[in-house]
């Protein structure tokens, strides 16, 4: 109690940790402990187990700022005397290549890019585990994952992909020796009283009668997959469309189709992984888009999109949806423009070398780069020098873990959450302090879990799973994916990493108010329970095949997003401007003087070429 509290340890949250160690009542392990593991500590974030993504020390001073505590205890700013072309906030996809890109008109520019997280890549988080006996690490991701249907990225994604050297095609996974593809759905005991693994496959009428479900919920079920009638006799097909967009996917099928409620909470976290909230809030147009059971029966054209689609649904008519990646996720594209722009960051720059390459931390922030990227260092006020309208230089300022340090620059590029953005930059109009304030992340919860092996999975006879109702809605093994020097596990005995996906939205609200809540929720849920959750969930998955988690559970990373997902237009939620606009996103990403925005919220969409995109249209706005 005699400790000395600094600055940072304020900020960082004290109240927060407080609040933690009294939910402490999982296990007797402290709410920072971490899980044991052969990963080695130190300097390299990728290899650091426990809590990741948002920790407290990433979003204590962010929180401040929101709270309005942080100026009364930081001190006056004092100047670094440091000039530059171009800051950037935020290291995240949309942050760096906006830097790649100023660099691609200005090779000679000076380039300050800043983070308050530890690594670079926001979201795009790479997890890394050394297994004992193995050669080179096991990666995994912990946030953006895929170059998903590479072929309907925007232009400008493409143009960075190409730039790279990325050839989509040699990113896919490979099946699992012996196991293949096959996934299953976990009907558990929160759900149904029970838990039961069922694998699902082509013979719909066998895998829905294993469900433990009321008859007549599998009689329901049978009829949405195999022979739905028209639920809506008499009505034009845009009548239909426009119908559909007034609902959520549960409420077409408890109001409209009035299925027993055992099948609601069958399908509850259909779209969870993929959208970060329930089937509840999950409208019920873009469930039709999306090809999920009741609709076939509506007579619609399926041959092109509804204009009420949601943009992510739209994309998937114009290219076949196929999930590419590198082991690490999007975070292979960070590391290859990091190490493109700071000379002696990565050994390898290029597509095949980049996930086994080392990287050297110490090189970002050296006073003789012409980019320099400075980490652990949360930006704190935004101002133009001077009037908007005028101004040739803005300030920037940050806090460097004692006090607020300044840096001049002839631009700005905010690339970080949109609601964050009111908070940093002086002087903005009110509609677009409003329109920014209008884009409400979603969280998500990431685990990537290093395994003994792949056995029980082998004897289970799936790679993934959705479960109905427990507290993680997916896990599954990490996609095998082989490129350059890297091998993932061939042998069932072999370590392999196990991945784990929950989406915190409250069911029962609005995407937006769902998400909110979810946040609160997740910001003070300790790392012990989650940490118990995720032993527990995967002995009752996977016990049956022989699993024990004391034996194979060996090192655990949770990357934890209290604001992840950018929140894309859909309906039924904004039917008050979707799809005809005006859209809230193009008035909160108007320039204001030399300060231009960029990020995944400004297109809306949670995207790698989304943020990639944002990007390029910012450098265009602030060189123009």
């Amino acid at each position: 109690m005699n400790r000395p509290i600094s600055r940072r340890d304020f900020f960082d949250g004290v109240a927060t940790a407080a609040g933690v160690a009294a939910l402490e009542t999982f296990t007797d392990r402290p709410a920072s402990a971490e899980p044991m593991g052969t990963a080695p500590r130190g300097g390299h974030p990728a290899a650091l187990t426990g809590l990741r993504g948002d920790t407290p020390e990433d979003v204590g001073v962010p929180h401040a700022l929101r709270d309005g505590r942080f100026w009364a205890h930081a001190g006056p700013a004092e100047p670094t005397g440091e000039r530059y072309d171009l800051v950037v906030v935020g290291a995240g996809i949309s942050g760096i290549s906006a830097a790649h890109r100023w660099l691609e008109h200005d090779p000679d520019a000076r380039i300050l890019i800043l983070d308050n997280h530890d690594d670079v890549g926001g979201h795009a988080r790479r997890n890394e585990f050394h297994p004992t006996g193995r050669r080179g690490p096991l990666v995994g991701y912990g946030g953006s994952q895929a170059i998903e249907a590479p072929s309907a990225w925007t232009p400008e994604g493409r143009l960075l992909l190409d730039r790279l050297g990325v050839r989509p095609a040699r990113l896919a996974a490979v099946p699992y020796p012996g196991l293949g593809t096959r996934e299953g759905v976990f009907c558990d005991r929160e759900s149904f009283g029970v838990d039961r693994l069922v694998p699902t496959g082509t013979d719909t009428r066998r895998w829905i009668a294993e469900l433990p479900l009321a008859e007549r919920a599998r009689r329901d079920l049978l009829t949405l997959h195999l022979d739905p009638p028209d639920w809506l006799p008499g009505l034009t097909e845009r009548a239909k469309h426009r119908f559909l967009a007034s609902l959520t996917y549960s409420g077409f099928l408890g109001e409209v189709c009035g299925v027993h409620p055992d099948v609601l909470r069958f399908v509850r976290t259909m779209p969870s992984d993929e959208w970060g909230y329930g089937s509840d809030a999950f409208g019920a147009v873009d469930a039709w888009g999306c090809g999920y059971p009741g609709f076939q029966g509506l007579g619609l054209d399926r041959s092109k999109p509804s204009v009420y689609n949601s943009p992510s649904v739209i994309r998937q008519w114009e290219a076949p949806r196929k999930v590419l990646l590198f082991p690490e996720g999007n975070q292979a594209l960070v590391r290859m423009m990091v190490g493109r722009m700071v000379p002696g960051f990565a050994t390898s720059v290029d597509p095949e070398g980049v996930t086994t390459a080392r990287f050297d931390y110490d090189r970002l922030d050296r006073p003789g780069n012409r980019v320099r990227v400075r980490l652990s260092s949360p930006v704190v006020s935004v101002a133009n020098d001077g009037d908007p309208e005028t101004a040739t230089t803005a300030t920037v300022g940050y806090f460097d873990g004692d006090r607020v340090r300044t840096v001049r620059a002839a631009g700005v590029i905010m690339a970080c959450w949109n609601m964050m953005i009111p908070h940093l930059v002086t002087g903005l109009p009110p509609e677009q302090e409003r329109a920014l304030r209008a884009a409400v992340k979603v969280p998500m919860l990431y685990a990537t879990v290093q395994l003994r092996d792949w056995r029980a999975w082998r004897a289970i006879g799936v790679g993934r799973v959705r479960f109905t109702g427990a507290y993680w809605s997916v896990a599954e093994l990490a996609p095998r994916v082989a490129v350059g020097g890297y091998r993932p596990p061939e042998d069932p005995g072999e370590p392999v990493l196990a991945h784990l996906v929950r989406a915190p939205a409250v069911p029962g609200m609005s995407p937006a108010d769902g998400s909110a809540a979810g946040r609160r929720e997740l910001l003070g849920t300790p790392y012990s329970y989650l940490e118990f959750s995720i032993r527990e969930q995967l002995v009752r998955l996977l016990g049956p095949g022989g699993f024990d988690p004391v034996r194979d559970i060996q090192a655990i990373t949770v990357n934890r997003w209290g604001h992840g997902y950018a929140p894309e237009y859909a309906t039924p939620w904004n039917l008050d401007f979707y799809p005809d606009g005006p859209f809230p996103a193009e008035t909160a990403r108007r320039r204001w003087g030399r300060i231009a925005i960029a990020n995944s919220d400004s297109v809306p969409a949670a995207y790698a070429d989304a943020a990639i995109t944002a990007a390029y249209r910012a450098v265009l706005d602030l060189r123009t």
